[in-house]
């Protein structure tokens, strides 16, 4: 593995996979209490930081400390600011119509065992695999390189595009006059999803920096996974069907807008 400490590597992918339990076991205990399981969205950002945690301690010793300290600050920054917004932007509102969705094809008594198993335990084990890239990563004996700074820079880019989008739109929703319609301008004009494209940076920013070894070419599977997510998962495909009920111009901005990658608008056809 290059210089990577097999064993050790092992022993932190296994406490890895427990810090993720962890955190998404908190917020499920939280989520039954309250009856809002949205809040799993928040420890969604909370749960990769707590991966990462883990990894940056135990690969003390192993890493290389400068790379181990750039990838333990990336996905800190990325988590926490993520957690940070998606706890205010959901103050106050009811269950999140994808979960309400969800939960209503089982019976009441077997809800919450569903959402254990299929909201917080699904997506546990999703953190732990997208967080592959990083775990290996802190564990990379040498010093960052040109791979992991071109890294660190798409992930400086996905994150301008995950939180000046994310600001575009909470400004826009602020304003009562905006009700029922649709944000086409600022990053919004250029891309349906700022925010998810962004995201995808990001993690295809982390995934560079574990790519100084071939070992880390094996979590491609990362990026891959979480680029497939925003793009034809639980990311895109839903929020557009919720949109294209309920604003009346989404179609019109759909035909004219690129769903993913920022692009010039289209011009309308004739």
């Amino acid at each position: 593995m290059s210089g990577i400490d097999t064993a050790a590597l092992l022993t932190s992918l296994a406490a890895g996979l427990g810090a993720a339990v962890a955190v998404l076991l908190a917020a499920f205990a939280v989520g039954a209490r309250t009856g809002l399981h949205r809040v799993v969205d928040v420890a969604w950002g909370l749960a990769f930081c707590a991966v990462a945690g883990t990894g940056y301690a135990l690969s003390a010793g192993y890493g290389d400390p400068g790379r181990r300290l750039l990838a333990l600050l990336l996905v800190l920054v990325w988590g926490l600011r993520l957690s940070a917004h998606i706890w205010h932007r959901g103050r106050g509102h009811p269950e999140d119509p994808r979960y309400a969705r969800m939960l209503s094809r089982v019976p009441p008594e077997r809800r919450t065992r569903y959402a254990l198993r299929m909201v917080y335990g699904l997506q546990a084990g999703i953190v732990w695999l997208v967080a592959l890239p990083v775990q290996v990563a802190l564990f990379v004996p040498r010093a960052p390189g040109a791979l992991a700074w071109t890294g660190t820079a798409l992930w400086a880019v996905g994150l301008l595009f995950e939180a000046v989008g994310d600001r575009q739109l909470s400004r826009f929703r602020a304003d009562p006059a905006n009700r029922g319609r649709v944000l086409d301008s600022g990053l919004w004009r250029y891309t349906r999803h700022p925010n998810y494209f962004g995201d995808a940076c990001v993690w295809w920013g982390l995934f560079l920096l574990a790519t100084d070894v071939p070992i880390g070419w094996a979590a491609l599977v990362s990026p891959l996974l979480m680029t497939y997510l925003l793009v034809n998962g639980s990311g895109k495909p839903m929020l557009e069907r919720q949109l294209g009920s309920t604003k009346p111009g989404y179609p019109a901005y759909v035909a004219r807008t690129s769903g993913f990658l920022p692009l010039p608008p289209r011009r309308p056809r004739p």
